[in-house]
């Protein structure tokens, strides 16, 4: 069994998808490729919506007679990108159909879904059919013994007879074809003459005859119309690979200096690439971002995925927060998004573990808070190994928060002390190397016990991190209090008060 995705008027359906800002009802045209402006008026007009084709504009016009029918007509350049993307596209929704995959016209692909049961292949077809629907690509799709059978199946879809518009699966070949007109089978514009003149308008027509007469009559080239027409021409599939990498490049016609269209763009290249990625049972583990300026430099970025994920929203929220606070010092011609692959995570939390609910909403939040204070302020604080108090580094919170620690076998002994922080500056008189009295805004008046110094220091080797400080424990005379100065270059500091 084969099944064939089609798209009609795909240049159109190309183009339109990767054009931002147009209304539905908007009559819109579609020129020839390598339009200059110098020839614009002249050029010949690809394809037409059905707005535009209501009021006369059909294929074949020139720009020119366009306009003089629509004055509010659109027209847009064919593009050889949008074209690209749109190709696959289309790909990767029949690759979600079977590995057996051949891209036989353009706005056409043929699977081989013979290996699929037999209960799943309509289904799978509907939702092939509406996911592209999703993607702004309109597509009909056919399932029949043959591919050429299945290709009759998508570009002609008989409504009464199906049980979705979009979607149909030959069962009687015969009933199927009868109706159909002598064009369907593609016959040469010799043969079309001599059949016309012999009354045959449809398949139906034609094979009503035999095969021996219309052989004997016509040749070879005859006896081959006939087997298309009876639906009898089968042939292998040539499929192409799967894709490898997962990426996606886009370069823009006019070069871009807004957010929106940018954004338009990278959803369509997202949603391609996680229909591809669904298809080869993968998942978005990082995406890397290169948006070519015209000033020739290049805006480069990786995401780390806090999960790994193919869901498109997903992966286009990461992207539309880093884009949100951008900057390019020139316009953006061109992008290339690139997608690192990795097979689903399949983990077994422990009993008392618990994970973040929407890991990607929690990513999505310190993506803009470090869009706010700046680079290297957000994460979770470890300490370091290191002998410097309070030495700590910031790092990427985890998804999985671990049971709390058991309490230490030994309680803490001593009384707590309350840190102030920054540290208090003070004015300190010594007597000798103790010091004897203390004032500051804080505290103030002689020191009836002093126990220390206790000194520490660290990283003299490099210039800039190396420390040195000294530490005593003192009590205010009268009971005001008991407190630990702290001394360093930088000169003397209440650190903190023992409760």
């Amino acid at each position: 069994m084969f099944a064939v995705l089609h798209i009609s008027d795909f240049t159109l359906h190309a183009v339109l998808r990767a054009t931002p800002g147009l209304g539905s009802k908007q009559p819109v045209a579609v020129l020839a490729h390598d339009t200059t402006a110098s020839s614009r008026s002249r050029a010949l007009l690809l394809a037409s919506n059905h707005s535009a084709r209501a009021l006369g504009i059909t294929t074949g016009l020139t720009a020119s007679q366009a306009l003089a029918r629509c004055a509010a007509l659109r027209l847009l350049p064919a593009s050889l990108a949008a074209e690209a993307e749109a190709r696959a596209t289309l790909l990767a929704a029949a690759f979600t159909l079977s590995p057996l995959v051949e891209a036989t016209a353009p706005g056409t692909a043929t699977a081989d879904v013979t290996a699929l049961a037999a209960d799943q292949r309509l289904p799978a077809l509907h939702r092939a059919v509406a996911t592209l629907a999703t993607l702004a690509l309109p597509a009909t799709a056919g399932l029949a013994a043959t591919p050429l059978l299945a290709l009759y199946a998508a570009h002609h879809v008989p409504p009464p007879f199906s049980s979705s518009p979009s979607v149909f699966a030959v069962t009687d070949a015969r009933a199927f074809l009868a109706p159909l007109p002598l064009a369907t089978a593609e016959p040469t514009p010799a043969l079309a003459q001599i059949l016309a003149g012999w009354g045959v308008h449809t398949l139906g027509d034609l094979t009503d005859l035999s095969r021996a007469d219309i052989t004997l009559r016509l040749g070879a080239a005859g006896a081959a119309l006939w087997a298309r027409a009876a639906g009898e021409t089968t042939r292998p599939l040539h499929p192409v690979s799967p894709p490898r990498e997962f990426s996606g490049t886009f370069a823009f016609e006019d070069a871009v200096e807004t957010l929106e269209p940018l954004l338009f763009i990278l959803r369509r290249l997202v949603d391609r690439l996680a229909l591809e990625l669904t298809a080869a049972g993968f998942v978005a583990e990082e995406l890397s971002l290169a948006l070519t300026l015209a000033d020739e430099s290049t805006h480069t970025r990786t995401f780390r995925l806090p999960e790994p994920s193919a869901a498109p929203d997903l992966l286009f929220r990461a992207l539309h927060t880093h884009l949100e606070s951008l900057h390019t010092p020139s316009p953006i011609t061109a992008l290339r998004l690139h997608v690192t692959p990795v097979r689903p995570l399949v983990r077994q939390h422990g009993l008392f573990d618990s994970t973040l609910r929407d890991p990607h909403g929690f990513s999505e939040t310190l993506a803009r808070a470090v869009a706010v204070v700046g680079s290297g302020r957000v994460g979770t604080p470890q300490l370091t190994d290191t002998h410097r108090p309070d030495a700590f580094a910031l790092s990427p919170p985890a998804s999985v928060v671990p049971p709390a620690a058991p309490p230490p076998l030994h309680a803490a002994l001593g009384l707590p002390l309350r840190r102030f922080r920054p540290p208090l500056p003070a004015n300190v008189e010594l007597a000798g190397h103790a010091p004897t009295f203390l004032w500051c805004d804080y505290a103030q008046g002689p020191i009836a016990s002093a126990r220390g110094p206790w000194r520490g220091s660290g990283e003299w080797w490099e210039t800039s991190r190396s420390w040195e400080r000294e530490e005593w424990d003192v009590a205010l005379t009268d009971g005001c209090g008991l407190y630990r100065l702290l001394r360093t270059p930088a000169g003397w500091f209440i650190e903190g008060e023992y409760d």
